[in-house]
């Protein structure tokens, strides 16, 4: 988990025989938490809360024992094929790999539609749902589909393009967050995701059938991604820890490194285009070997990694789409495990950065009311508009000197002359804006000036998102950087890169670097132990009653019960933000019902982002998950005693889970938590 919003990486794993799925997902959790021990073995007489409070469900029955690692032996795997689903902010794909071949990763076939002379490996994530919300297309079919709309019919269709990101902002994300579509209406976010999701679901499936039909033999009976029987084949891939993994497979002939090239004030000393020509040639490598769609990794590391030593850092920047996630890994062992240094870190600095500050050029010029009328009145042909940008984004360099020409849509020429009056060649005169020319074949000519303006300020925060990380003390001493995600394969963001961190570590570039995240997510369904020790990105914890102590405990948190003082609300610990947590490594405490004969207990779980919490209402504690559990009556005639709860959180891997057991009938409830819920 991390700070920064993630892409969602789905993992779908299947087993021979009944078809059952895994399905791992990239989230980053609501910050809230859980209900631990307290400070004394003394179980409180029926103390109860106030209903501002909260739900005293529980009282500490232990004291609260330091964390201990129980070491899992790894399992042999139960499945035949690894399904990893790449659901990016701009594009999503997937790949997989038979568990029985795993030096062989197959990418998904080559989409239908596209741009021209743009290498289709992935699809933009695009949804168009039919005017009665059922699922139309998605990816290349869903863009060109709605292009090809009248324009009167395209307003009462659903459009969904770069859906992922707009939700990004949502600080109280639910199960009833809405989407609006480009035409304006608006649906459930959750509906538009699982429209998505089985659109991959059913392309994924197809394509494993058709490479191994003995393992799809009973996929018919299949009714989703994952079976609630088997919660096991739910995975977390984190997609900067997912392109870490990766990395340590690259041979030498696979990279791009930018610090081979000296520079001087931000140019190369031999030549401004020497710059992109490494990348290019590496991208034409790789295009030339993808009609067989599987990519071979070394069964042990790369010989990149052979230049490393155990002990040596390295930082993975994911930029994508929508946002840069970083990580920092150090190498435990020369063949081996992986040990996260800082809590991964992220913001919403992605390629959609620059598509908004092109938006914004735009509505500079022609008028923000006409670019929002525009959208409203002719969606598809905004969708072209946007469309032509992306294409010529990707070609922009920092060393070309000829403007890039876009293509205006007919209907915004003619919609501007009917909205405004004038021109849209008038416009540009009249906006003084003189790095956008007007080209008398319908196109805007944005200069180099122009194009850098668009770029600077995303790319400017990219490389301060680096550079503050790199100066925190448990990063000292990084030895590479790798740049992955499809943002990273823009000159614009090597160069500036290259300029500010090429003289203090190695940049190092994938050949394949919008695939990387998918192929790590593939080896770490075949082993999810690579990782052996992760920072908590939050504080996580459970509120319960302890002893009231004057001076320590606020006045308004006092509750006296049967002449005895109890302080409410106090946030009891598991985990504390940025702490080393191996994997697999277990805290356990033990609880008892508040009240004799509750027939019914609650496990309330927080987090917070700062360790410094003491109450569960302080600011930024909230609620991440909850736990019933049901507690049947006693035998009759059996011993009083008290009732043991006993709560085990196990961390270490990419979520957390939560587990209650009823001791004396030994009934167990585990935490699916609902990171979208209240």
């Amino acid at each position: 988990m991390s700070n920064g919003e993630k892409n969602i990486v789905l993992e779908t794993r299947g087993c021979e025989g009944p078809g059952t799925f895994t399905m791992a997902t990239l989230l980053q959790p609501n910050v809230n938490s859980l209900q631990t021990p307290g400070e004394n073995r003394s179980v409180p007489p029926s103390p109860s809360c106030s209903p501002a409070r909260n739900d005293c469900g529980i009282a500490p029955l232990t004291p609260s024992p330091s964390p201990r690692t129980v070491v899992r032996p790894q399992a042999a795997c139960p499945f035949s094929v690894v399904v990893a689903i790449d659901f990016g902010t701009t594009s999503s794909g997937y790949a997989f790999s038979f568990t029985q071949d795993p030096e062989a990763i197959h990418m998904m076939r080559r989409w239908e539609g596209g741009d021209p002379g743009v290498a289709n490996q992935k699809s933009p994530t695009c949804l168009l749902l039919t005017p009665e919300l059922r699922f139309h297309s998605f990816g290349f079919a869903a863009r060109d589909s709605y292009h090809d709309l009248d324009p009167e019919e395209a307003r009462h269709w659903l459009y969904f393009d770069k859906f992922k990101m707009k939700i990004h902002s949502t600080s109280d994300l639910t199960m009833e967050t809405e989407l609006e579509a480009v035409s304006g209406r608006r649906i459930r976010a959750i509906e538009v995701f699982v429209h998505a999701l089985r659109f991959f679901r059913e392309h994924a499936l197809k394509e494993v059938k058709d490479q191994s039909s003995s393992f799809m033999r009973e996929a018919a009976t299949l009714a989703g991604l994952v079976s609630t029987d088997a919660p096991e084949q739910l995975l977390i891939a984190l997609e900067p820890e997912a392109a870490s993994i990766y990395c340590r497979k690259l041979r030498l002939h696979q990279v791009v490194d930018l610090s081979t090239r000296p520079m001087a004030n931000g140019i190369e000393t031999d030549g401004p285009r020497l710059f992109d020509s490494g990348f290019r040639q590496a991208r034409e490598q790789l295009r030339r070997a993808r009609h067989s769609r599987t990519f071979l990794v070394e069964s042990g590391t790369g010989e990149l990694w052979s230049e490393m030593q155990t002990g040596d850092r390295y930082i993975v920047a994911d930029c994508g789409g929508g946002t840069v996630d970083l990580t920092v890994h150090q190498i435990e062992q020369p063949q081996g495990t992986l040990k996260e240094l800082y809590k991964a870190s992220g913001g919403p600095y992605g390629a959609v950065g620059v598509d908004l500050a092109f938006e914004a050029m735009l509505c500079q010029i022609f008028g923000a009311d006409f670019i929002e009328s525009f959208k409203a009145k002719r969606p598809a042909a905004w969708v072209d508009l946007t469309i032509a940008f992306e294409a010529r984004k990707r070609t922009a360099s920092p060393s070309s000197a000829n403007p890039l020409n876009i293509s205006l849509p007919f209907s915004f020429i003619d919609f501007y002359k009917r909205h405004r009056g004038q021109s849209v060649e008038t416009a540009l005169r009249k906006s003084n804006m003189n790095i956008v020319k007007w080209s008398s074949q319908g196109m805007l000519r944005l200069t180099p000036e122009a194009m850098r303006e668009l770029f600077q300020p995303t790319v400017n925060n990219i490389v301060k998102h680096i550079e503050d990380l790199m100066r925190k003390q448990e990063v000292q001493g990084v030895r590479f950087l790798f740049l992955v995600g499809g943002f990273a394969e823009s000159p614009m963001l090597q160069q500036a890169v290259h300029a500010a961190l090429g003289r203090s570590c190695r940049i190092i570039i994938p050949q394949d670097v919008g695939l990387t995240i998918l192929k790590g997510a593939v080896l770490f369904g075949l082993d999810p132990t690579v990782v052996r020790v992760r920072r908590c990105p939050l504080t996580y914890g459970v509120g319960v009653l302890n002893r009231f102590v004057e001076g320590r405990h606020q006045r308004d948190k006092l509750l006296v019960k049967e002449g005895r003082e109890w302080c409410t609300d106090i946030l009891d610990r598991f985990v504390a933000v940025d702490q080393s947590v191996a994997l697999g490594e277990l805290v356990r405490r033990s609880y008892t019902p508040a009240r004799p004969g509750q027939r019914k207990i609650i496990i309330n779980i927080y987090c917070s982002a700062t360790d410094d919490v003491v109450y569960i209402t302080d600011p930024g504690v909230r609620k991440c998950g909850t736990i019933t559990l049901d507690l049947p009556e006693p035998a009759p005639g059996g011993p009083a005693r008290r009732r043991e709860i006993r709560t085990t959180m196990q961390f270490g891997d990419t979520e957390i889970k939560v587990t209650a057991v009823d001791v004396p009938t030994s009934r167990t409830v585990r935490a699916a938590i609902d990171f979208l819920s209240n």
